[in-house]
């Protein structure tokens, strides 16, 4: 799990392909509207597909009608896998928090008496 996870954090570490993530939310895009929206040429755009493909995040396929168009839809299962992990943290955080709270009651309620 720890090297998906990495290869899905390194690839939402670029805005570029975050903003791609967050159109692929709406629906399935085409490569060239992707780089058209985002401002990227061709090429680039390209790379930064193939960067969310290896990592799971997005997927491609042809439309019938025309087999040089490939849309790009994101793939739910890698989210699910950032999920739980952030899930996991937070759940630490809120027993650390849990925790400082009951010992700043406690502490209140010794220095009150």
């Amino acid at each position: 799990m720890v090297n998906q996870l990495d290869s899905t954090l390194a690839a939402l570490a670029d805005p570029t392909r975050r903003l791609v993530v967050e159109l692929l939310r709406q629906r399935p895009r085409a490569a060239g509207y992707l780089a058209s929206t985002t401002g990227v040429t061709a090429p680039a755009m390209s790379r930064h597909l193939r960067v969310l493909r290896r990592s799971g995040l997005v997927e491609d396929r042809g439309v019938d009608h025309d087999a040089r168009i490939r849309m790009y839809r994101l793939r739910p299962e890698q989210f699910e896998g950032l999920d739980a992990w952030l899930g996991e943290v937070r759940a630490f955080w809120n027993e650390e928090l849990a925790a400082f709270k009951t010992y700043a009651d406690r502490s209140k309620e010794t220095t009150t008496r």
